[in-house]
């Protein structure tokens, strides 16, 4: 019944680029109708009605979470396909040994046969899409063709899309073109599925140097949602590196101190490492007077102005966040965000008709619908929402967004974080000597395996500023990239790493984390403004325990130092460890890199 929804056919650009592009995709994917997304409430509301009467979703009770839906993906498509996931630059060097590679040619071949008919029996949406405030110089604009209405609900709450951007676009701007396919056309008379899927046709592809980006065979969040990890990250990244800018796997907040002065942070975490949660800290009542929002909390396009200093704009205007663990007690302003207008993917169903999943309430409901569609009990012995479940809120709903979050010079930063899930060894803070030692930190970051990735959960795994799965090009070149940023800019923010995850021997957390962190945020924006004190140690700048602000929170000196603790021979290990990726990339390696490596070495 995709005839529910009146199609719009007639496109309102005279973009001959973009129609000619997309007539292209239409006589190669042959789908029986074409729509030209408008981005208004009316198409979306029509959407949903219609994937609600194929049953590919579940509208919840309106009362309890106010038009907000309910999807369940194939068992098959839950998470990023890191595989399948492809940069086919020109040269094989350029991708760099961290990502996969095939001849551009090769791959344009293989996607010729996998997409020619592969829309048949469904509509073809085109949605323009803006990434980033709409005027912006920081912002891009790239064009989505697609089978999937699901995709479409989506984009429309995590980018700006519709007639607005056609109209920014205007006759002859440059826009990235960006082709997806659930890659299951239907004969006459066919049934559909509700959640179609190709998963032994997966890929997921990128062409830097054609800034174009072809997607098939998963309907799952980074997959299908072009303009998310593939534009943003992958594509941008190689922009970023050509413009002299950075394409940053990063959330954005602003500081306030108790006398007003706000100060912008990025910080990058690899995924379900608490990203969200930091990105909408509350400070703990104690600290009066400090107050911390919310300009993005997953990626962060950072550029110079004409001054000389960087500025960051958060390109996306949603959420999409991991749910289990997300709670009223660990994030109450993603709980808000996503109390109404909101998408819930692989999460369960509660016999009220709204949703729960593992960590929601401290106490499950009796009964519960898991996202497989089964009967589920507290007892029996299975999770009632997949680990890499998903929620999709606009970002205008969370009660602490930042007031600058639309501007479109962006925020001014002042300090960059990298931080990982380590449980041993790294300790819960220290600031970099310098930029590039900075960078050597971000360049050496690991952190413990997640469900957001293919991969054995717990496994420590290199994630160089949480770019690993993100980069678009030779991560030894990304590493001389931000070098050279640093080199070119009038004021280089202060970089900082933190390990929330620290444990003791018997495996208990030796830092509260959640509100708490806010005592070692408050230390990193008073270090970035030159106000706080700290000591030196071989591995950077730490907060001595006098340097923290303990008001309100029983934390005696000696679980300080157990939490700050260096073990030199241990730290050393780790250090030889830094060896194996910098060997893969040693042809594009930067030599600062190794000569950061020998001074660690030396401090130790």
């Amino acid at each position: 019944m995709e005839t529910l929804i009146e199609v719009m056919t007639t496109p309102k650009t005279n973009h001959q680029a973009l129609l000619k592009w997309v007539s292209k995709m239409q006589t190669m994917c042959k789908p029986d109708q074409v729509h030209w997304c408008d981005g208004s409430q009316e198409e979306a509301d029509a959407l949903f009605e219609m994937m609600v009467y194929k049953g590919s979703c579940i509208k919840l009770n309106e009362q309890l979470r106010p038009n907000s839906y309910l999807f369940c993906s194939d068992p098959k498509d839950v998470a990023r396909v890191e595989t399948r996931t492809f940069i086919c630059s020109n040269s094989k060097d350029d991708a760099g040994p961290t990502n996969n590679w095939m001849p551009p040619r090769e791959m344009r071949r293989k996607m010729k046969d996998l997409f020619a008919g592969s829309m048949r029996g469904r509509t073809m949406y085109v949605i323009p899409f803006c990434m980033g405030p709409l005027g912006s110089p920081i912002s891009q604009i790239g064009v989505q063709v697609t089978d999937s209405p699901y995709v479409v609900v989506n984009m429309r709450i995590m980018a700006r899309i519709g007639t607005p951007v056609l109209e920014q676009l205007g006759t002859n701007n440059f826009f990235i073109p960006c082709l997806h396919s659930v890659g299951c056309p239907l004969e006459p008379g066919q049934q559909d599925v509700k959640w179609p899927c190709n998963p032994a046709n997966t890929y997921i592809v990128h062409f830097p140097e054609e800034r174009t980006i072809v997607s098939f065979g998963s309907g799952y969040g980074g997959n299908a949602l072009l303009g998310k990890k593939c534009l943003a990250l992958r594509i941008a990244s190689n922009m970023a590196r050509d413009e002299g800018w950075l394409a940053e796997h990063m959330l954005i907040l602003g500081v306030e101190s108790p006398e007003g002065q706000k100060t912008y942070v990025t910080a990058a975490f690899p995924s379900a490492c608490g990203k969200t949660n930091f990105a909408m800290l509350i400070p703990p009542p104690e600290m009066k007077g400090w107050k911390v929002t919310t300009v993005g909390d997953d990626i962060a396009w950072i550029k110079p102005d004409k001054e000389g200093i960087l500025h960051a704009i958060n390109p996306e205007a949603g959420f999409f966040g991991v749910a289990p663990g997300t709670s009223y007690k660990t994030n109450p302003n993603a709980l808000e965000s996503c109390r109404k207008d909101s998408i819930f993917t692989n999460v369960a169903l509660t016999d009220d008709g709204d949703i729960w999943w593992e960590g929601l309430t401290d106490t499950p409901p009796p009964h519960l619908i898991d996202w497989l569609g089964n009967d589920w009990t507290p007892d029996c012995g299975r999770p009632a929402a997949h680990p890499n479940s998903r929620f999709t809120a606009p970002i205008k709903n969370c009660p602490c967004i930042d007031s600058e979050f639309e501007n479109p010079k962006g925020v001014p930063i002042h300090a960059f974080i990298f931080g990982g899930r380590r449980m041993k060894d790294i300790p819960l803070v220290y600031q970099a000597f310098d930029w590039t030692h900075g960078v050597y930190l971000g360049a050496t970051m690991a952190s413990e395996q997640t469900a957001a990735a293919e991969g054995q959960v717990g496994t420590l795994r290199s994630d160089p500023m949480a770019m690993l799965p993100f980069c678009g090009y030779n991560m030894g070149d990304y590493f001389r990239h931000y070098i050279k940023i640093g080199k070119n800019v009038t004021e280089t923010p202060s970089i900082f790493h933190v390990n929330w995850f620290r444990k003791d021997e018997e495996g208990r957390f030796l830092w509260p984390g959640y509100g708490q962190n806010m005592r070692v945020l408050r230390w990193i924006v008073e270090r970035s403004r030159g106000n706080a004190s700290a000591k030196e140690t071989p591995l950077g700048w730490v907060p001595r325990y006098e340097d923290i602000d303990w008001r309100g929170l029983n934390y005696s000196k000696k679980q300080w130092d157990e939490l700050m603790h260096l073990d030199r021979e241990s730290l050393k290990m780790l250090t030889l460890q830094h060896e194996q990726l910098f060997l893969k990339l040693f042809d594009h390696l930067p030599k600062e890199m190794i000569f950061e490596r020998e001074l660690l070495i030396c401090r130790l």
